[in-house]
């Protein structure tokens, strides 16, 4: 699990690196040589439609979405354990749809391309939509681990739910 967890983190993280790159190389060629990378819009915002997808995967496996927990740290474990299940039940609840319908898109772009060089928008689409896949699978995955009383954190290790590790 360690390493499918590591190449979902590297995915996001090269398509935030190429999202910089391009972001400056563009710049850089713009006001040096008052020239711009062909399609360097269009593959700026499909990287970070990947990187999105990518890295929700890895919050919901997690728990470490945005969150106020005013009700989750009032309770008792047993109680905090619960929500945890409900928030993560909700959670896959939406994101199978959102994966079903993303990969829908995928099939439906048909030769659609960007606008300066062409690049089929399919390859970004089906990225994107692998990464959301990987999230719903993942968000299955941690309510299993919820329901057996234990979940992942955030620096990898499996912690026991005794209150002390938060997970929704």
């Amino acid at each position: 699990m360690k390493r499918a967890l590591s190449a979902i983190e590297t995915m996001a993280a090269l398509s935030l690196l190429l999202i910089a790159v391009l972001t400056a190389g563009n710049v850089l060629l713009r006001y040096a040589f008052s020239v711009q990378i062909p399609d360097w819009f269009d593959g700026s915002r499909m990287l970070q439609g990947i990187a999105l997808c990518w890295g929700i995967a890895l919050a919901t496996y997690y728990g470490t979405h945005i969150c106020v927990d005013l009700l989750w740290e009032s309770l008792k474990p047993a109680g905090q354990r619960w929500v945890d299940l409900i928030g993560t039940t909700v959670t896959a609840a939406f994101l199978f749809p959102m994966a079903w319908m993303v990969w829908v898109k995928v099939g439906g772009t048909g030769s659609q391309g960007t606008m300066d060089l062409r690049l089929p928008l399919q390859w970004f689409y089906a990225a994107g939509a692998a990464g959301a896949s990987v999230a719903a699978l993942l968000a299955l995955v941690r309510l299993v681990h919820l329901w057996q009383g234990s979940a992942a954190s955030a620096d990898g290790s499996s912690d026991e739910l005794d209150g002390a590790a938060h997970g929704s």
